[in-house]
């Protein structure tokens, strides 16, 4: 079952310029609302004309609730759900939506049960393996497509130089300008080939922060030159080679506006990013509801304004989507309006051409398989601060020790299987006189919350384990991870980045001896540097 196969045509009357400012805002729908919420959403969308929609999970897990306490119901029919609540709000419009998703490591960032490729981190361990980037985007964008969603949202361009970083992190291609360009290049080529729209972000840079958005404004206090060098630079690159949008953080540059957070700066969308870096595209702000900027306007219908007044075309995740398209109507200028209207509806005219209409299937289970595990191949990464323990180890009688969690441990039960060690817990582990450890981590959280979910138990176990014994650790996760173990300069590490199936099998064989390492971690560490 798709989408793609129904067409829809831009009506070829003009739009009255209520309609068109609708056409300006892009409000969030959820995958598990209630039948109620889903027809008021049918309602908005019918009255105000809305021109978007951005797809999300649930209420629960979105923009700032997603750390909250909310509890999270998941969906074994999200995709079915998708589509169906596709055709019903595309029913609802009277001029077709752009359906917008983020979908930077494919549609299994916001629905259960697709497919899921690697996060921006683990290409970014690819060393100038620009081919299978563009895979993955071709890949990604072809899911959307399948599915009726024309907008990725994505990729994420910042390049993540702060280890503190709450936010960005693995969602980042590395720490290196001239890489996270190339990679995020790759990755829009392929998206491109797929007929998906991507969406470069987050203007101007959010990689260096150390603050959530998504709960409070960032600050980068950086001179122009500064930016120029580093934050600016693969969008300044891009933008010049050609992008479909571009999206704004929600951050404060004092060096070049002190007053105001980019989402609502004059100076830097129609300053910096228009006049300066001569984008003309369509420019979409980060969700509106984020706390950065949300709490800044308590008035309903008053931060649409400002972010729309500032320079922004799209408005995504407005919660007052009436109230923003009146104060719109009252304080802006047509001719502003149709600015922005006429860069919406280039958009609607490339997706909504007929030469557009081609069949399209989402990419089948085996082929991204294949894909996943080629990557796996090509970005798995030793920090070896002894090599010499390596060998030592598996020609010594090792402990097979799992901190796996909640997770399936592949890569443990084939060490089991296959060198006849088995497999046991932290506490197994500490109790035996054996010197010789393989440890295979997967860590709770990709994030670095409550360092990424780790309870204080098993951290201690794993710093007295890490102290006390000869540990080869494999980590199945996010890198960063790393940094909160207490490594020693002469611990050995394996980074797997993704639990994936694909990628636990590669580690078997990487452990056995029939494959050589041949990624590069993308990231400086804070603490641990082999």
């Amino acid at each position: 079952m798709t989408n793609i196969s129904k067409t829809y045509t831009l009506p070829a009357e003009p739009l009255t310029l209520k309609q068109k400012v609708g056409q300006l805002f892009m409000p969030a729908v959820f995958i598990n609302d209630t039948e109620e919420e889903v027809q008021q959403m049918e309602k908005l969308i019918k009255e105000q004309y809305v021109g978007s929609i951005c797809f999300f999970h649930s209420r629960a897990s979105a923009a700032t609730n997603f750390e909250g306490k909310k509890k999270i119901v998941h969906n074994e029919k999200s995709y079915d759900r998708l589509l169906e609540l596709i055709d019903r709000y595309q029913n609802a419009a009277s001029v077709p939506l752009l359906i917008a998703i983020d979908a930077e490591w494919g549609l299994a960032m916001r629905i259960e049960n697709t497919q899921q490729y690697p996060y921006a981190i683990t290409l970014g361990a690819l060393q100038d393996n620009h081919e299978l980037v563009f895979k993955v985007g071709e890949a990604i964008g072809q899911d959307c497509r399948a599915a009726g969603v024309q907008w990725n949202l994505a990729p994420v361009v910042d390049i993540n130089n702060n280890p503190e970083n709450p936010v960005i992190g693995y969602r980042s291609f590395g720490d290196d300008k001239e890489k996270v360009l190339g990679k995020a290049d790759a990755f829009i080529k392929g998206m491109t080939h797929s007929g998906t729209l991507n969406s470069i972000k987050h203007f101007p840079g959010h990689g260096d922060t150390a603050t959530d958005s998504h709960l409070g404004l960032p600050a980068i206090d950086k001179s122009m030159d500064e930016l120029m060098e580093n934050e600016l630079y693969p969008f300044k690159k891009l933008i010049a080679s050609g992008v479909d949008s571009v999206m704004v953080g929600h951050l404060l540059l004092p060096q070049l506006d002190s007053d105001n957070p980019s989402t609502t700066s004059s100076k830097i969308i129609s300053g910096l990013l228009r006049k300066q870096l001569r984008f003309d595209g369509v420019i979409i702000s980060d969700a509106l509801n984020m706390h950065a900027v949300s709490k800044r306007y308590p008035e309903k219908g008053k931060l649409e304004y400002a972010a729309f007044a500032a320079g922004m075309d799209v408005l995504c995740f407005s919660e007052n989507v009436k109230e923003g398209i009146d104060e719109i109507l009252t304080q802006a200028s047509e001719h502003r309006i149709q600015e922005s209207f006429d860069r919406v509806w280039e958009l609607k005219n490339t997706v909504f051409n007929k030469e557009n209409h081609s069949e399209i299937h989402p990419t089948e289970q085996e082929k991204s398989s294949n894909l996943n595990q080629e990557i796996a191949i090509n970005s798995i990464t030793e920090l070896f601060g002894n090599s010499a323990l390596f060998n030592e180890l598996k020609n010594n009688d090792f402990l097979n020790v799992s901190v796996s969690f909640d997770k399936k441990n592949r890569f443990s039960e084939q060490i089991s299987s296959i060198f006849g060690s088995k497999t046991m817990n932290l506490d197994e582990a500490l109790l035996s006189k054996k010197e010789w450890v393989l440890l295979s981590i997967f860590p709770p959280a990709v994030k670095p919350k409550d360092q990424f979910g780790f309870n204080e138990k098993t951290l201690a176990e794993i710093h007295r384990l890490l102290a006390e014994k000869n540990t080869m650790i494999y980590l199945f996760g996010n890198p960063y991870v790393l940094d909160i173990l207490q490594l020693k300069p002469s611990s050995n590490v394996v980074v797997i980045y993704q639990d994936f199936p694909e990628f636990q099998e590669v580690a078997f064989e990487h452990f056995s001896g029939n494959i050589e390492a041949r990624g590069q971690l993308p990231i400086q560490l804070k603490t641990f540097r082999p």
